[in-house]
């Protein structure tokens, strides 16, 4: 993972600085992290004076027109044909290019303990993409062509929209065009009873769509930060329709959206509602083994209610685990050594009980801070400058229909992430017992991103040393959605390494490992059905007599504002 990629990962700082700060970027500014660069780079006058006699040569090869600079492959904001054909927006662009790469040695050199590198580089990431200059009018080639083609009725058009925007949180510019989707028609279709609902989740059974099913059913755990329906996000590219017409028996778990009077809801409450949608599924196919799926957050939350079965009844209710972008080991994974101190996140904690929840807007707004050139500046350009609408696009549109997270669970994730208790037998107890993931001695399918901004892949990847039975580890080229969203696809360019018997290290492991073109999904369903059972005849109805199917999926709780 890059220098500048690996100062905008994970999962906790989004807890804690969404708690505190709406959602905004200011808590990632440390002025303290700036005055020990500032310091430490003073002890190293030669350095800087070589890197700074560096970029005045740069800048002015630059000016001459003799600079060889150019943006980074795939680097979207300078793809427009004027950047390398314009005399002076060419000049431009090196010139910017150069100031970044000097900016980012400089903190290289300054050789700065981690969590204060992490802290000057995020904010200086953010500073430098923020004065890119595809962010201004005046040096943005298409925002230039459509001021001439418009007499200026973009910028009046971007103006109003920008006022609409900063006047509620995130205080962001919209990314998607929510008008385009609804969920049942477009999203979410694939067809599907609930058959189980609680005060913490509505348990899904779909539809088998082929004559035979396989005998052992498959159970998805979603994250509890966003909605579940990326499993099932459109035809042609929902996991679940995949899954379904593969021949597997599959039911999803749909978390409730918590309000104030679900504050108390914390791990124990969704682990325990994890191994009750677990013997809903047993009892509805007639079988004792159910693979669990989880994804995120909710690998932790899976992860944790089997070890609670290994330390009690043991795990042979369970045929499988798989984890999606999941890190149940947080170590300098991005977080709290780096943003959050103890103090932070106990101010967050407190905030978060205050209310009773912890707002999805404001993760939303931590998640686009993450990743400002994509979530950000991409969408500055296109609704304010350019006066455009955004896209119609339904990842984004799931992206944004953020849910809320009960502070009960909030506060566990918290502490959890603080102390790293996943990655020590013991140090965490739930549901009145001590958790040791090696005792989870299961077949496991890890899967990860190597662009995930929210769970490094070598976080993702030491989950395969954590959990005590054999792993086969995927890592797409992806990043943490489009990671899951990865349908096979003839004209896709996408690819995946993958290997069994991962090794400890997980640079050793990508050594080794094998490169495959297309999606993973075919992997995964032949894995899957190799620890399925036998072939059966499909039910012909769904749910049972002690589950009864009532709502038409996607159901009532992935609605609830």
């Amino acid at each position: 993972m890059g220098a500048r990629a690996a100062a905008r990962s994970a999962l906790d700082v989004m807890l804690t600085d969404a708690a505190i700060n709406d959602g905004g970027v200011r808590r990632f500014i440390k002025p303290t992290a700036a005055v020990r660069l500032a310091a430490s780079l003073a002890r190293r006058p030669a350095r800087v004076a070589g890197r700074l006699g560096d970029l005045g040569q740069e800048l002015a090869r630059a000016a001459a027109g003799t600079s060889q600079q150019v943006p980074p492959k795939g680097d979207r904001r300078f793809a427009d044909p004027a950047w390398s054909e314009n005399w002076l927006l060419r000049r431009l662009l090196q010139s910017y290019l150069a100031t970044v790469e000097v900016v980012d040695e400089l903190i290289d050199d300054a050789q700065l303990d981690w969590r204060t590198e992490r802290q000057a580089r995020f904010a200086a990431s953010n500073i430098l993409d923020g004065l890119a200059p595809t962010n201004f009018p005046w040096s943005n080639p298409a925002v230039l062509r459509e001021i001439v083609d418009t007499g200026g009725a973009n910028l009046l058009t971007g103006g109003r929209r920008f006022l609409r925007d900063m006047s509620k949180a995130p205080r962001l510019p919209a990314s998607v065009d929510t008008s385009k989707f609804e969920l049942g028609e477009n999203l979410a279709v694939s067809p599907g009873s609930v058959v189980l609902r609680t005060a913490v989740f509505e348990l899904i059974h779909y539809r088998p769509s082929t004559d035979a099913v396989r005998e052992v059913p498959l159970l998805f755990v979603p994250p509890t930060i966003n909605r579940f329906y990326i499993l099932d996000i459109a035809p042609g590219r929902s996991v679940v329709e995949h899954l379904v017409a593969a021949g597997q028996q599959v039911f999803v778990v749909s978390w409730c959206n918590p309000g104030s009077e679900q504050g108390h809801f914390d791990l124990d409450t969704y682990a325990r509602a994890v191994l009750e949608a677990r013997d809903a599924v047993a009892e509805i196919t007639k079988r004792e083994q159910v693979h669990i799926n989880a994804a995120c957050s909710g690998g932790i939350i899976a992860a944790v209610a089997i070890a609670h079965l290994a330390a009690t009844e043991g795990t042979e209710k369970v045929a499988s685990l798989t984890l999606w972008v999941c890190a149940l080991d947080n170590a300098r994974a991005g977080t709290t050594a780096a943003f959050t101190s103890r103090e932070t996140a106990a101010a967050a904690v407190a905030e978060s009980a205050r209310k009773g929840y912890l707002d999805g807007r404001a993760l939303a707004g931590v998640f686009a801070w993450l990743r400002p050139n994509d979530l950000v500046w991409n969408y500055v350009v296109n609704n304010y400058l350019l006066g455009k609408d955004p896209p119609a696009f339904d990842i984004l549109y799931w992206n944004q229909d953020s849910v809320r997270l009960a502070a009960g669970l909030h506060r566990d994730f918290v502490h959890l992430a603080l102390d790293n208790s996943l990655t020590r037998a013991g140090a965490l107890e739930a549901l009145g017992t001590p958790v040791d993931l090696a005792a989870i001695e299961l077949d496991t399918y890890v899967v990860a991103g190597v662009k995930d901004h929210i769970v490094p892949w070598e976080n993702a990847y030491r989950s395969t040393q954590l959990l005590g039975g054999p792993s086969r580890f995927v890592l797409s080229t992806s990043g943490h959605i489009q990671a899951l969203v990865n349908p096979p696809d003839p004209n896709s360019r996408s690819s995946y390494r993958m290997a069994d018997s991962p090794p400890a290290d997980p640079h050793a492991w990508l050594a080794q490992a094998d490169m495959k073109q297309g999606s993973w999904w075919p992997d995964y369903v032949a894995w899957l059905g190799e620890r399925s059972g036998a072939l059966k005849a499909a039910p012909k109805a769904l749910g049972s007599r002690r589950f009864k199917a009532t709502a038409k999926a996607p159901g009532s709780y992935v609605r609830a504002a």
